[in-house]
C-alpha cells in the first residue's frame, strides 16, 4: 500500500480548501468566541481532513469506510455550527449559504467515496462466498 495515499484523493484536497475558507471566515469572529464556536468549528474541519488521512492507512475497506463516515459527521457538525454563527450574528446568511454549498459538495464526495468502498466490499464478499461454497462442495 502506498504511503500517504490520502494525498492522491481529490476529496482530501477539497477538505483542505474548505478548512482554509472556514478559517478565513472565523478570523472575523469576536475574541470571546475563540474557545467556544471558533475552536469547535476548527476542530470539526480538522476532523474531516484527519479522518480521511487516518482511514486511508487502514488495511481494509470497512475500516476506511468507518473513518469516512466520521468525516461526513464532522462536515455536518460544521454546517450546524454555521447555523449557530448566523443565529448569533457572527456571519451573514449569504456567507452561510456559500460555505454550506462547499460543505455539501464535500459531503457528496465523501459519500461517493464511501459508496465505492462499500461496493468493492460487497464484490469481495460475494467472491469469497462463491469460492467458499465451491471449496465446501468439492472437499473430499
Amino acid at each position: 500500500m502506498k504511503t500517504f495515499r490520502f494525498r492522491d484523493f481529490p476529496v482530501y484536497g477539497e477538505s483542505l480548501l474548505f478548512r482554509k475558507k472556514i478559517v478565513a471566515v472565523t478570523q472575523a469572529f469576536p475574541m470571546e468566541e475563540k474557545y467556544r464556536l471558533i475552536d469547535k468549528i476548527h476542530r470539526a474541519c480538522l476532523s474531516i481532513i484527519l479522518n480521511i488521512a487516518e482511514g486511508s492507512a487502514k488495511k481494509s475497506d470497512p475500516d476506511f469506510a468507518r473513518f469516512l463516515e466520521m468525516a461526513i459527521a464532522s462536515t455536518n457538525e460544521v454546517v450546524a455550527a454555521l447555523d449557530i454563527a448566523v443565529g448569533d450574528g457572527l456571519i451573514t446568511e449569504e456567507v452561510r449559504v456559500s460555505l454550506e454549498n462547499d460543505a455539501e459538495m464535500l459531503a457528496k464526495q465523501l459519500g461517493g467515496f464511501l459508496k465505492k468502498l462499500r461496493s468493492s466490499q460487497i464484490t469481495v464478499s460475494r467472491e469469497l462466498y462463491i469460492v467458499t461454497c465451491y471449496l465446501f462442495n468439492h472437499a473430499d
